[in-house]
Parts: structure tokens; C-alpha cells; sequence
């Protein structure tokens, strides 16, 4: 197994050498009609988990489109991964991840015009950003009890996170490049989709590259609609990680892609799968939240012994003889999870092939792999578990085997979550 993790990672690099296009070599107009070239860049508020930002990457890639459909020649840029709450592993490097170690480049480029940040520095000449626009919601709330679309510069609620230099410059986190730094700094105060920031951002900021902070803070512009899905569709996961995903299920969990009825096309442009066409492995898949989740007292999350029963009614409900669990459970949880679960099986890759993979590599193959099962079941309102429902959809899964969540112990109305239907 792990000979295979080597051979996925000379993949890897051989992906990497490929000649991906960037927003300079894109022909996205002719070059008698050719348009300035600008730059979006973004982030979001610090906690935020993986799975969040990527939803975030979503809304960020409808505004682009929404910009070069009215205005310039905007390209995305991709925001460097690192330093999130459940990457805890000790002594591995985690700042400064591009996009490519976890997804597929030429495939977040065939739906709208992406670059990695260092591409940015080197065809920006520097890691200078031209303007940061720190959003946040309004300080009165609603007017009147009315929701309405809005964008207007005001006073900053919140301490800056960016503080001047010598030079008159801003620094700040930026994804952990501290030679960084943005030339200026506004608070916006926002409401509405993430369209909402197009007539701003064409009208009221000439600069090249601009900086949405807070980007969480806009809203979706399709949710679940053909955009929304396309761009869904689009965030590929890097081969090698299915790759590695894909050997594990063949080897722990007698699944291929054959028996399961999963084929996967490595162009999701030509892919469509129809519902209930995917039959999925002989296994369980399971996500179960723990740490902060239950911090929060929850109501709706279960208890190890709870999760464990539903588990084990599951298996004999669906004649599974074995269950693959996801879980971000401590050590001593995960004891007694594997007592209580003696047929439990895990990704557990070893150190050094931890550092390869680092964290979110590792939640990439848990989501893969839960995502072949025969039958899932995950978390409520766990965003990790979402991402998981979004893939069994595409892959063509029957919504009965996917739209599944654990109960809370004591909780007397378990309502299982919303199927959002594919849309091509």
C-alpha cells in the first residue's frame, strides 16, 4: 500500500510539470478586444475549517464570473492553504499550501481563470496587493427588519488584523508570505450574493489586484443551481490523492471502481452520472465530528457508544460486514471506538508519508473514500460531511444511501439532511 503512496506522488510531480495555463497565457478574448488585466484575491475569518473555505471558493469563483462577463479580464487567485484548526499534526510543515497539492489545476481552470499566489507574485512583479477590502455585516443589522442588498464603505467594527510598516504599507497574516503586503486598506460593510461586489469592484477600485477579506461574508449567487454545480463539479481532487484513495478501498475494503460502478472521468465537463447508477463498495462510510463539535454540547451529535450502535444497525440493516470511519476523535476516543467497532478501518497513513500528504491531503482521501461507499452516513451540519454528499451526487449515488446523519442520544426530532439534486 504505502509502495503506492510513492508512486502516486511521482504523479504528482509529473502533474505538476504540466504546462497548466496562467491568466496571462489565457486567450480569454482576442487580442484586438483585449481587456486589462485585474486580479481578485481573498480570504476568510481565521477559524474556518477546510471544507467552509471551500464552499467560500465557490461564491468566489461566481464574482469572477460575474466580472468578466461586464468588465475586465479578471482572474482568481488562489488563496495559499494553512495553519487551520484541525490540522494539528505536530512538526509538519502546514503554511503555504498551494491549491495544487489537493486539487486538480487544469480543472478548476477549464470552469474559470485560476492562478496560484506565487504565480501572482511572479506576474505581478512583487508580493504587493493593491487594495484589501475587509467585509463585514452591518453594525445596525437589518433596517426595520428588512433584508436588502448592500455594499457601503464604513468604519471598521473590528480591530484590524493589518497593522502599517515604516514604508506606510500594510502587513498581515497572507496566508503566511510575510513579505506580503497591500498598498491600502477599507472596511465594507456588505449584504447580499456575492454579485453584489461586481459594480463595486468595476466602479469604485480602479487597482490591479484587490483583496476581499471576510469573504464569507457574501452570500451564494446560485446555490445549488447549474453555476453552483459546475463550479462544484470543477474542484477536482488531485490525482495522486485518488490515487492513494483508490488503492486503499482495492486492498482494506474490496472496492473498485469496476464492481462499484463508480468510473470516474478525469473531465468533469464530460461526466454525468445518472442517479442511483453507482452501487459503491462493500462497506459503511461513516464521518463522525467530535472535539469541538461536542465541546458545544451539541444536542444532535451522538456519543461514542450511540454512534456505535447506529453503526452496527446500519451494517446488519445493509449486510455490510464492514464500516470505514472518518473522525477527527482524539486518541482515547479512537480506542474505544475500535472496541466498540472491532471492524472499524481507518486511513492512517504514517509519519513520514504525513508529511507528504500533510492534513488536509488526508481529509481529501477520508472524503474520497466515504464517498465510494455503499452507504454513508455523517455529522450533523458538519461541513465535511456536506463535501461528502456533494461527491456521492456526482459520482451517481441513489440519495436514500447518501442523505444520512447521526442522532443526538436524547434528540426527538432527527430530521436527515437536504438532498441537493445535481444540476447540469
Amino acid at each position: 500500500f504505502f509502495l503506492s503512496i510513492f508512486v502516486a506522488f511521482a504523479a504528482l510531480q509529473t502533474i505538476q510539470s504540466e504546462d497548466v495555463f496562467s491568466a496571462s497565457r489565457t486567450a480569454s478574448v482576442s487580442i484586438s478586444a483585449a481587456r486589462d488585466l485585474r486580479y481578485l484575491l481573498y480570504d476568510v475569518n481565521p477559524p474556518e475549517g477546510f471544507n467552509l473555505r471551500r464552499d467560500v471558493y465557490i461564491r468566489m469563483a461566481s464574482l469572477v464570473k460575474t466580472l468578466r462577463k461586464e468588465g475586465d479580464d479578471w482572474v482568481l487567485v488562489l488563496p495559499p492553504w494553512g495553519r487551520l484548526y484541525h490540522w494539528q499534526s505536530p512538526d509538519i510543515h502546514q503554511i503555504r499550501i498551494p491549491w495544487g497539492e489537493f486539487f486538480s489545476l487544469t480543472s478548476l481552470q477549464a470552469n474559470v481563470p485560476v492562478i496560484e499566489y506565487e504565480e501572482f507574485i511572479a506576474e505581478n512583479g512583487g508580493p504587493f496587493i493593491d487594495q484589501v477590502l475587509v467585509l463585514q455585516n452591518y453594525a445596525e443589522g437589518w433596517t426595520d427588519g428588512k433584508w436588502e442588498e448592500k455594499v457601503d464603505e464604513r468604519a471598521c467594527i473590528e480591530k484590524l488584523l493589518y497593522t502599517k510598516d515604516k514604508q506606510g504599507y500594510y502587513r498581515g497574516w497572507f496566508w503566511g508570505y510575510e513579505e506580503t503586503r497591500a498598498r491600502n486598506v477599507t472596511c465594507l460593510s456588505a449584504q447580499g450574493h456575492a454579485s453584489i461586489m461586481a459594480p463595486v469592484l468595476q466602479k469604485n477600485f480602479t487597482a490591479v489586484s484587490v483583496m476581499l477579506d471576510r469573504a464569507e461574508t457574501l452570500l451564494h449567487d446560485h446555490y445549488a443551481g447549474k453555476d453552483y454545480w459546475n463550479t462544484r463539479r470543477s474542484m477536482v481532487f488531485a490525482k495522486h490523492l485518488r490515487l492513494i484513495g483508490d488503492d486503499f478501498r482495492a486492498k482494506y475494503l474490496n472496492s473498485t471502481d469496476d464492481t462499484d460502478r463508480t468510473l470516474y472521468n478525469e473531465d468533469w465537463t464530460r461526466m454525468k452520472s445518472k442517479p442511483g447508477s453507482a452501487i459503491g463498495g462493500p462497506y459503511l462510510g461513516v464521518h463522525l465530528r467530535r472535539k469541538d463539535f461536542i465541546w458545544g454540547h451539541r444536542d444532535d451529535v451522538p456519543s461514542l457508544k450511540g454512534a456505535a450502535k447506529k453503526i452496527r444497525s446500519m451494517m446488519k440493516k445493509h449486510k455490510l460486514q464492514t464500516v470505514f470511519v472518518a473522525t477527527d476523535a482524539d486518541g482515547e476516543e479512537l480506542r474505544e471506538l475500535k472496541r466498540l467497532l472491532p471492524d472499524m478501518v481507518r486511513f492512517e497513513p504514517s509519519k513520514e508519508d504525513l508529511e507528504l500528504l500533510r492534513d488536509g491531503g488526508v481529509a481529501i482521501i477520508d472524503q474520497w473514500i466515504c464517498a465510494h461507499a455503499r452507504f454513508f452516513i455523517g455529522t450533523s451540519v458538519s461541513t465535511f460531511s456536506f463535501r461528502i454528499h456533494e461527491e456521492r451526487e456526482i459520482l451517481g449515488f441513489d440519495p436514500k444511501t447518501t442523505y444520512n446523519r447521526f442522532c443526538g442520544d436524547s434528540e426527538k426530532k432527527c430530521e436527515q439532511p437536504t438532498h441537493w439534486k445535481i444540476v447540469y
